[in-house]
């Protein structure tokens, strides 16, 4: 019984609860840092702009050759979808 004589009985103390929150003060930021971050934000807006711009095609050939294929089967189906498609066209204006 004597493991147990040094024990604390009080409340649970939990962060950001009750009067020792209210202790504690933001830090204030610096200009600077404001500053800085702007122009990061900046710069980074330039990029993506610059990005834009130069638009690389990151597919594979087996990604190129799918698209190509599904592009060529899409034409096709709309073609289908056309009556003027399988028409025989007149070729003799006499009979």
């Amino acid at each position: 019984m004597s493991e147990y004589v040094t024990i604390q009985k009080s409340a649970l103390k939990l962060k950001g609860v009750g009067v020792v929150s209210e202790g504690k003060k933001k830090k204030k930021k610096n200009k600077e840092s404001k500053h800085r971050l702007e122009q990061v934000a900046t710069s980074q807006n330039d990029e993506e702009t610059k990005a834009k711009k130069a638009y690389v095609d990151k597919r594979t050939p087996a990604q190129i050759a799918f698209d190509k294929m599904q592009e060529k089967r899409d034409f096709n189906r709309h073609l289908d979808a056309l009556t003027e498609h399988y028409d025989i066209p007149k070729v003799s204006w006499t009979k």
